[in-house]
Order: C-alpha cells, then sequence, then structure tokens
C-alpha cells in the first residue's frame, strides 16, 4: 500500500516551489488503473492553468524518477499522473479551506456517526480553533474536527458558481456562425 502521507511530503516541497498550494494527494483507481491524483492551486487565485499543472507534473515525475533510481521508489507498482486545480466543488482537505469557503454549502462523511448522521450537509459557518461549524437549516448547527471527517466537498450552487471567477477567458474562441448560404457555397 502506498503511504499517502510520505508521497504528500515529497510532493508538497515541489508545489511551493512553483508558488502552489497542495490542496490533496490521493491514490485512486485501485489495482487495475492505479492514478497518483494531485491537486493544488495558486494561493492567490484557487486555481492552477495548464501550463501550471504542465509544470508540476514534470516536477513530481522528475523527483519520482530520482527516488527510483535511487532504489526508494515509494509508488512500487506503474501508475498514472494526474495532476489538476482542485475544481469548483473542490475538496475540502485543510482546516483552512472550511474557513475560506464560509457561507458556502458543502457535503461532508464522517468517519463514524455524530448525533446519529454519517453525512452532514450544510453551510459552512466557520472554524474556531480546530472545530467547524455547519448549519444544517432546520437540523441545527453541528460542530466537527477534522478528525471526524472521512471526505468533505464544496457543493454546486449559483451561489459558489457566483463567487468563483474563471482566471481568464483570453484566448476563449468565438464560436463562428455557419449560415446556410456558407454551406452551400462549400458544397459547390
Amino acid at each position: 500500500m502506498v503511504d499517502i502521507a510520505a508521497l504528500s511530503a515529497l510532493i508538497e516541497p515541489e508545489a511551493q516551489a512553483l508558488g502552489f498550494a497542495l490542496v490533496r494527494v490521493k491514490m485512486t483507481g485501485g489495482k487495475s488503473d492505479p492514478t497518483l491524483q494531485v491537486m493544488a492551486e495558486r494561493p492567490d487565485t484557487r486555481q492552477l492553468t495548464i501550463d501550471d499543472c504542465s509544470a508540476l507534473s514534470h516536477r513530481i515525475s522528475d523527483r519520482l524518477d530520482e527516488l527510483e533510481a535511487a532504489g526508494r521508489d515509494p509508488i512500487p507498482d506503474a501508475y498514472r499522473l494526474e495532476v489538476s486545480s482542485p475544481g469548483i466543488d473542490r475538496p475540502l482537505t485543510r482546516l483552512a479551506d472550511f474557513a475560506d469557503w464560509a457561507g458556502h454549502e458543502a457535503r461532508i462523511r464522517l468517519k463514524a456517526p455524530v448525533d446519529g448522521r454519517k453525512q452532514v450537509t450544510g453551510d459552512l459557518a466557520g472554524v474556531d480553533g480546530d472545530r467547524i461549524s455547519v448549519d444544517m437549516g432546520q437540523h441545527g448547527t453541528v460542530t466537527l474536527t477534522m478528525d471526524q471527517i472521512d471526505n468533505a466537498k464544496l457543493v454546486m450552487t449559483d451561489r459558489l458558481i457566483a463567487a468563483t471567477q474563471p482566471l481568464s477567458s483570453e484566448g476563449a474562441e468565438e464560436i463562428e456562425d455557419t449560415s446556410d448560404e456558407t454551406l452551400e457555397e462549400d458544397n459547390h
């Protein structure tokens, strides 16, 4: 089994060297399609460009290749490397994520039931020390710690979309209107 904490410790300095914050390191796909998934972001935009993903992917690959050459490969079997931005419905993996996204809806799966619930869905109401508050509307507010959370992610809502701006639309191509006349000309 791959040690995710050790991998994260190897990958984080590579992300930081490029000015990125590491969001998550995870192995997915099981034995049939093992994939090392790395999510990172620019602290100022909370996103990565394709060039950012490429640069981080190369740094991680180079670092892991060095370890393999030295006989200390942290992932002994073949795998695929996937580097991405966390996206709009991002995972919440750090205490700071819960504070930064206060006011937005999240779905949180718990390691063990809390007040009879294995999953909590509601608006993030803030962080106080190591305690995360989630407003579940008519079901009240629940307070959790990171060690109680199995996984958490933002829920795609109109409010979240409105609060999340793309890096840039520069370079986006306009859709060309192909009229019937143009099609007829091309067919002759």
